[in-house]
């Protein structure tokens, strides 16, 4: 089951990809974040009032939403603000780079997530998985040379290191889930860390608004994808921390199978934006999955 619930999240990834680079084209940033953290709270908000009035809305399902304690609000706080700060890198760097470069360089998040559990879980790489390792590492370097005959420098570009620093932080927030959802249920954390994330966003563009002199929603307009990316993320992210709170479940493989998104995100950046140079990456993309698969075979 949890394998199954791994590829809807990975799917819906693809397409919350998407979206978002819909919704960010000559865009504001930080006024799409905040109404993307927005709507998620407010598709969230049954399970939060019935989790603040310990309603019994949901009990006996598998979306009860207890009231938690003071540390479980805490630990779901700094979950809010590890994927904020990984959204805002990402939404900038998605922003101003095709997103047939993006999802490339997104789906290496699975390599830093098994190095992260060799470091912090003790879990040891076997051949086919340094396989899958070597693999990705190679067509992330393929990729930075295909990239440059669109003038996007993998060495001398802000917005690649934007992309950079949200994959990092994403590793590490997938690490984190995997302590929450052995010690939280599922929809306590999805529920909460969208309302702390609506709160730390709203502070954020009201700095931003006050520093600016008010114009903190400069440039921005309206778009109907925006509440598509609110839809399509909470759906994955629902369907990932439920595959992550079963027992059996492995976080290296998980994390490798949600990234495979980029198929998704690859394709519609090819019919629907019109992307350039789609065969050298179409390789580099191949050299991705091949490394997935190895991971997959060696993390089963």
């Amino acid at each position: 089951m949890w394998l199954l619930l791994s590829f809807v999240s990975a799917a819906l990834l693809g397409l919350y990809d998407v979206a978002k680079k819909k919704a960010l084209s000559d865009n504001a940033v930080l006024p799409v974040l905040l109404l993307n953290t927005l709507f998620s709270s407010i598709i969230f908000l049954p399970f939060v009032i019935s989790s603040l009035t310990g309603a019994e809305w949901f009990d006996g399902t598998p979306f009860e939403t207890p009231q938690g304690t003071a540390r479980e609000h805490l630990l779901v706080m700094g979950k809010a603000a590890m994927v904020l700060t990984s959204w805002i890198f990402g939404y900038i760097g998605i922003k101003h780079l095709p997103i047939t470069i993006v999802g490339p360089i997104n789906a290496t998040r699975p390599v830093m997530v098994l190095v992260g559990a060799m470091l912090i879980f003790g879990e040891r790489l076997n051949a086919y998985q340094w396989v899958g390792v070597l693999l990705a590492i190679f067509s992330l370097f393929l990729l930075g040379r295909s990239s440059r005959k669109e003038g996007v420098y993998f060495t001398h570009n802000i917005w690649i290191l934007c992309i950079a620093l949200a994959a990092i932080t994403g590793a590490g927030c997938g690490l984190y889930d995997r302590y929450l959802t052995r010690e939280l249920a599922p929809m306590f954390v999805q529920s909460w860390y969208t309302l702390y994330q609506l709160l730390f966003m709203g502070l954020a563009i009201t700095a931003v608004g006050i520093a600016e002199g008010g114009n903190g929603f400069r440039g921005f307009h309206w778009s109907w994808a925006i509440p598509l990316i609110s839809i399509f993320l909470s759906c994955a992210d629902v369907a990932y921390l439920f595959a992550l709170s079963r027992e059996d479940s492995m976080i290296s493989v998980v994390s490798m199978i949600r990234r495979s998104s980029v198929i998704v995100s690859f394709t519609c950046g090819a019919v629907l934006f019109r992307e350039k140079n789609l065969r050298g990456k179409a390789i580099d993309l191949l050299l991705v999955l091949i490394g997935m698969v190895f991971l997959y075979i060696g993390s089963r």
